[in-house]
């Protein structure tokens, strides 16, 4: 389900650019957990228009994209150049790689559309070698229940929302899934899990942006790193 990106790719693509939740927020924190990623062939699925791919390239990866949005790709194509490997390609079936082809797949922001994990999960483990890894931001389960308080946090839920992106009104709409679902969607599947982070904002987020918190952090993204044994 790609919530026909296609008709704003433009509008959501400048608000990625430096808004708090994926500038300040989602990307250092995928960043962070990534490390050094000098030489590694390393898998953006779920791109959009680059800006994560764009960061690991710039630190020495070879990477390559999938979106299912041509709109998002051809933006992507637009910033990384045409010598990166960028494809329109659907989680939800066989991606166009073959076997153990990254070091590393990172799906930043994209799970969470999904209904299904099983098919997303065990392609994105097929085209990790042994020992690859797998980094997953989505959606934290735990504000559902705050934002919905008579919605059954336990179960598997489809939900949308209205966003506004550079002036422009869409609505989105996500799977919401308890962190007990999660975990098991990513065992069966077969990676271990290394590491579950609720980061705060990066150091530097400009005052303004922030919400009100309590202490450092605040519920917005819940990210994984996991391991293909």
């Amino acid at each position: 389900m790609t919530d026909d990106y296609d008709g704003f790719a433009d509008a959501y693509s400048t608000e990625n650019e430096s808004n708090l939740f994926n500038a300040w927020y989602e990307r250092p924190e995928m960043l962070r957990l990534a490390g050094d990623v000098t030489g590694l062939r390393i898998l953006d699925a779920g791109c959009g228009s680059g800006p994560l791919s764009a960061e690991l390239l710039a630190r020495g990866a070879h990477v390559s994209g999938v979106d299912a949005s041509a709109a998002m790709v051809d933006l992507a194509r637009g910033r990384l150049g045409e010598e990166v490997d960028l494809r329109v390609a659907d989680l939800g079936a066989p991606l166009p790689f073959e076997d153990a082809a990254f070091d590393v797949v990172v799906a930043s922001l994209v799970l969470h559309y999904l209904q299904d994990w099983s098919v997303a999960l065990s392609e994105l483990r097929r085209v990790l070698r042994p020992g690859g890894r797998l980094l997953v931001s989505v959606n934290h389960p735990g504000a559902y229940p705050i934002e919905y308080p008579k919605a059954d946090y336990f179960a598997v839920t489809e939900y949308s929302e209205e966003y506004t992106f550079d002036g422009r009104t869409t609505e989105l709409t996500f799977w919401h899934r308890p962190l007990h679902a999660m975990v098991d969607a990513f065992t069966t599947a077969g990676f271990r899990i290394t590491t579950l982070s609720e980061p705060p904002p990066a150091p530097g987020t400009p005052a303004a942006l922030l919400p009100p918190m309590r202490g450092e952090a605040f519920l917005c993204f819940l990210f994984f790193a996991l391991e293909r044994p």
